[in-house]
């Protein structure tokens, strides 16, 4: 990729960050950052800049990895709890959120440029680069995965006509890719599935408990009436509420609890139609950007400053909380206005 920009700063700036939208897309949100926070690091390493210019890179693929987390189903956690709950299909969820989430990531990708407009480099030397063949160890094993994730997206979108679940989709592909694995000298089954992030799985259980337990309280009670005055404002003034809800309620008690309190505030509202589509699709946007205004907001953040710290690289709570809501404020307008205009111009 830095071979691709031809030395170009801000040209691999873009498709650092457009690799990072890619990335959330198929593989969620905490494998982009997981995924690529340490092999961005490295390359910006390799190429000797300062740690001042390489900060820019770093914050993009933290930024964009919840920001462009919505297109499909499983590109985020929240994005499966609420087609679950409302019982939306893959397809149908795709169709209604790949354009909005375009829209987020133009949105990202400005707000980003114009914080970090000074410190992205002009230019940079691609010598003490190694050639992109000589990163991949098991070159039978690289061609083969491209094979295997294009079924993988290929069965994503069938599943929906035969009423199979996606996640068996999934699973089969990663018992598949878990087999192959095995067969190569270059990858470590074991040690994948050992470090496997299962402590999301409890997390959600745990959160499932949570939210019902406010809901018995009358909490989304609350909220459904505060949903409704929005909602008889019009689309606009809806999906914003919502939106802007959610992330409040993400950035200070978690993404998780938010998108499943959203969730059964909006089916409390007694909406229906266009009205509850943008409710519920602006419950998903806000509970994926409002995570990125603090680091307590979603997992991913969490794993992504724990990444940086071992590489040491340090950002500051007190550094984030500041960046997080210059970012995220605007890209989340940008993101709920494309929302609601798609929604207007399908429905």
């Amino acid at each position: 990729m830095a071979r691709f920009a031809g030395g170009s700063g801000l040209r691999m700036f873009i498709l650092i960050t457009l690799l990072g939208a890619m990335v959330a897309a198929f593989f969620a949100n905490d494998g982009a950052a997981l995924i690529l926070t340490p092999i961005v690091l490295a390359m910006m390493r390799a190429l000797d800049l300062k740690d001042r210019m390489i900060l820019p890179f770093v914050m993009a693929c933290g930024f964009i990895a919840d920001t462009a987390s919505s297109p499909l189903v499983v590109s985020n956690l929240t994005n499966i709890v609420s087609a679950d709950f409302f019982g939306i299909g893959f397809l149908e969820y795709a169709t209604r959120m790949i354009v909005p989430n375009f829209f987020a990531i133009a949105g990202s990708l400005l707000v980003l440029f114009l914080v970090y407009r000074k410190d992205i480099p002009s230019t940079y030397s691609v010598e003490n680069l190694k050639r992109p063949s000589e990163a991949v160890r098991d070159q039978k094993m690289f061609r083969i995965s491209w094979f295997v994730l294009a079924i993988l997206l290929i069965g994503y979108f069938v599943v929906e006509f035969v009423s199979l679940p996606v996640s068996l989709v999934a699973g089969i592909v990663a018992l598949v890719f878990s087999f192959l694995g095995s067969r190569s000298p270059a990858v470590n089954v074991r040690k994948i599935v050992v470090g496997a992030p299962w402590a999301i799985v409890f997390f959600s259980i745990g959160m499932y408990v949570v939210v019902y337990g406010l809901q018995n309280v009358g909490l989304t009670d609350k909220l459904a009436d505060f949903i409704v005055i929005g909602a008889e404002q019009g689309l606009f003034a809806g999906t914003m509420l919502m939106g802007f809800l959610a992330a409040f309620l993400s950035s200070v008690m978690n993404n998780m609890p938010t998108i499943m309190i959203g969730a059964l505030a909006i089916q409390s509202t007694g909406t229906e139609g266009l009205m509850q589509e943008a409710l519920i699709y602006a419950n998903i946007v806000g509970s994926n950007l409002g995570p990125k205004i603090t680091p307590i907001g979603s997992l991913a953040t969490l794993l992504w400053l724990h990444v940086l710290r071992s590489k040491g690289v340090v950002i500051t709570w007190g550094y984030y909380f500041k960046i997080g809501i210059i970012l995220t404020i605007p890209t989340l307008f940008i993101t709920l206005s494309g929302l609601v205009f798609w929604l207007w111009l399908i429905g």
